[in-house]
């Protein structure tokens, strides 16, 4: 693993990796959570988020003219590999069509017939990739490849977005198991564990104050 990578690990591990009952954006629950967003947004992990991607794309040979992905997870690792390359152009893709102007899903490099790679931060049921895939493919670009930052290895994500990118390949740059592992490793619970929202007393049904080990309230938390 190179220096940038390894590094770029630790910052996942230390500053967006919680433990705790998180509800997913997927409507499932999940005893982790990971948010990428603190670190594509975060100075040097942004650095290292361009860095890391754009040494997988010139290791694979993609050679895209452009990145690009849903918004907004994919808005600070598109601009990262764009800055970091010099030549990787960037776009981003609406969840919607916007209702003026032209009307268009996506935004900034637009040229037909050109190779492009799609990413995202994460990748759970891979909708938000999937969705991308489709705008993209509509529009007339070439999708060579097709990446996420972190991949929670459930809810049949690689998969999903295996079919939908097919024949390009999938490359997630950490599988969500060695972001918990290196979080354990060096015991970084700098951020508290948190809760879901709603999170009730597992005793008597009130709202819960802490999970840590179980959901309590204010009176069982003890």
């Amino acid at each position: 693993m190179s220096s940038a990578r390894q590094e770029l690990l630790r910052l996942l591990a230390t500053k967006s990796f919680r433990l705790g009952e998180f509800k997913l954006s997927s409507g499932g629950t999940s005893d982790y959570y990971i948010d990428c967003r603190t670190i594509t947004l975060d100075a040097r992990g942004s650095q290292l988020t361009g860095q890391v991607f754009l040494e997988e794309i010139r290791q694979r040979g993609w050679r895209p003219q452009a990145i690009g992905g849903l918004t907004m997870g994919a808005d600070p690792v598109v601009v990262a590999v764009a800055v970091t390359s010099g030549e990787i152009h960037g776009f981003l893709v609406r969840k919607a069509e916007k209702q003026h102007g032209t009307g268009q899903r996506i935004e900034g490099f637009r040229e037909k017939g050109a190779r492009v790679v799609i990413v995202d931060d994460v990748c759970t049921t891979g909708s938000s990739t999937v969705q991308a895939i489709e705008v993209a493919r509509e529009f007339g670009f070439e999708i060579v490849g097709v990446m996420c930052l972190v991949e929670r290895e459930e809810a049949k994500g690689r998969p999903n977005v295996e079919k939908a990118a097919a024949p390009a390949p999938f490359v997630s740059i950490f599988p969500a198991a060695d972001v918990r592992k290196e979080h354990l490793e060096r015991k970084g619970d700098t951020l508290p564990p948190i809760f879901a929202v709603a999170a009730t007393c597992e005793l008597c049904g009130r709202p819960a104050v802490t999970n840590t080990p179980r959901n309590r309230c204010e009176v069982h938390r003890t």
